[in-house]
């Protein structure tokens, strides 16, 4: 069955009668919050020995006993079976929903194929979910990073939620860790400014992403190629690499706006917000140069088509991502030719 979005919290709480559910997507730290969310749900906790059993990959002949087997203390047992693979792990699914079986089977398979027969399978399966879990979109983000926040009782400012919505994302986990990090730094009833938010929080591929989005404004574009290869090999999703592109041109566009009303481009650069980093401002400030403003205007929305292409089903989201993020570079590069 189809669990729709606005009812995944609630489900993830309270998965009823269904048997079999499988979370999945690119957002690995999410991918395991749920399980382990759910589990704890119906389990009670994630170690019980009576009520929680774990298979590997390897085990798979043996998920129908498991979920068939009763707990010694009452309550209902959960199997978790992480990291499967999709021919394999659907085989056991089939077999399994073919009998009564009463226990929760919860399967982890952030890694699975976009046309996965385990996922058509429990799509379509009256007692069974497949559920998505992707990196939230920039709105939702910065949402969810004001929320834990405000939950441990600190503030933070526009300029400083903005840049952290810039740089986390990829991974919940990841982005949950940072964040408690962050909240432990300012204190109850602290706030977080951009330099608190600059100093505390981890690279988690910043530093490799700022350099290919600074590279390709300014038409460098063999660098901006190493420095986004690397920044993805450091765990920067396609989507994110994209959001930050976003909000780079962004920031260039408002710089340029005040530059067509009179303003230099180094006055412009230092009123920029977020405030460009002190090494970056002679490279943020030959950019504003470079960059005309219907030209911005064209490469932003080159940019949200690229983000919407990423997110559908079965898009090479790597390849749209580089040729859009090389598209800027290409774009800045001829004009420095002229």
């Amino acid at each position: 069955m189809r669990i729709e979005a606005r009812r995944i919290d609630a489900f993830v709480g309270d998965p009823g009668a269904c048997r079999v559910v499988l979370f999945y997507g690119e957002d690995a730290g999410l991918v395991r919050a749920r399980a382990e969310a759910m589990t704890r749900a119906v389990a009670g906790s994630l170690d019980d020995p009576f009520r929680v059993a774990e298979l590997d990959r390897g085990d798979l002949a043996h998920l129908a006993d498991e979920a068939a087997t009763l707990s010694l203390t009452g309550g209902r047992r959960v199997v978790r079976v992480r990291d499967v693979t999709d021919a394999a792990t659907t085989a056991a699914v089939q077999a399994l929903l073919r009998g009564p079986a009463p226990g929760l089977v919860v399967i982890e398979g952030a890694n699975l194929p976009s046309r996965s027969k385990l996922r058509a399978l429990l799509d379509a399966a009256p007692d069974g979910a497949a559920i998505a879990c992707y990196p939230e979109d920039a709105r939702a983000l910065g949402d969810s990073i004001r929320r834990l926040l405000t939950e441990a009782g600190v503030q933070v400012d526009r300029e400083a939620l903005a840049w952290l919505t810039s740089q986390l994302g990829a991974d919940r986990a990841a982005t949950r860790s940072e964040v408690e990090k962050l909240a432990l730094y300012a204190g109850p009833g602290g706030t977080v400014d951009l330099p608190a938010a600059m100093t505390c929080v981890g690279d988690l591929a910043g530093l490799s992403l700022d350099d290919a989005l600074f590279a390709a404004t300014e038409g460098e574009v063999p660098t901006t190629d190493r420095a986004l290869e690397l920044a993805i090999a450091e765990g920067a999703s396609p989507v994110s690499v994209i959001r930050a592109g976003l909000m780079h041109l962004q920031r260039l566009h408002r710089a340029r706006l005040a530059v067509d009303a009179g303003a230099s481009a180094a006055d412009a650069t230092k009123a920029a917000r977020p405030p460009v980093f002190f090494r970056r401002l002679s490279a943020f400030s030959r950019a504003v140069g470079l960059w005309p403003t219907p030209n911005l205007t064209a490469a932003l929305a080159g940019l949200a088509e690229a983000e919407r292409a990423c997110k559908r089903t079965g898009a090479p989201d790597q390849v749209i991502c580089r040729n859009a993020v090389l598209a800027l570079a290409r774009r800045a590069a001829a004009v420095r030719a002229r």
